[in-house]
């Protein structure tokens, strides 16, 4: 069910196709699991835009917020996301009698770990795109390659960690868990700076 090579082609492929049809929805055929990856992708790559606008300097205090809002949704749907990655792998290992509840406990959850891939992609892509750009500064194209090659190595050891743990687990050699994020600012019960307003 798991697969890095696969994770790491899809989000490379859709990276590419919304920066050239960001109106397309460009999901795999063929199963709830990569649609679901793709999602959280999506989400991701959303967000990456965003954070570029909120950076952008001659954005008005009232753009900035407007950004800053859709900055949040859009994160606490990027990390529901990735929880509901870990749901969908838990329930499939639970069908099979797994995860091993005697085996060591993994630190880091597979949703997490896709999540940080699908970063990664955004992050090499965009290094590839300022590789080629015109009108760059001199030594600009060539810091970018020394960037992109630590970018590729690092996605290469992420995907060895994420297949080893998918392979550990089952085997019954490893575990991991369902770690939910508790954002809290995003709840008008938990941020004083909401609550604490409509009870002024």
């Amino acid at each position: 069910m798991l697969n890095a090579a696969a994770i790491i082609e899809l989000h490379d492929r859709l990276v590419d196709l919304w920066h050239r049809r960001p109106e397309e929805d460009g999901a795999p055929a063929g199963g709830e699991w990569l649609a679901l990856v793709a999602r959280q992708h999506r989400a991701n790559f959303d967000l990456w835009h965003l954070e570029d606008e909120a950076r952008a300097p001659g954005a008005t205090d009232a753009e900035l917020a407007a950004v800053k809002r859709r900055v949040d949704t859009t994160n606490q749907l990027r990390n529901d996301l990735a929880e509901e990655i870990d749901r969908a792998l838990l329930a499939w290992l639970d069908e099979r009698g797994l995860p091993n509840c005697d085996a060591p406990l993994n630190s880091e959850s597979p949703g997490l770990m896709i999540d940080r891939q699908s970063i990664l992609a955004l992050k090499i892509w965009h290094t590839r795109d300022e590789i080629g750009r015109a009108g760059s500064a001199p030594g600009h194209a060539e810091r970018n390659r020394e960037r992109l090659g630590l970018l590729e190595e690092q996605r290469a050891d992420l995907a060895h960690c994420l297949d080893r743990l998918w392979r550990e687990t089952l085997a019954g050699a490893r575990r991991f868990k369902l770690y939910r994020q508790m954002k809290m600012y995003n709840d008008p019960s938990l941020n004083p700076a909401i609550y604490g307003k409509k009870s002024g």
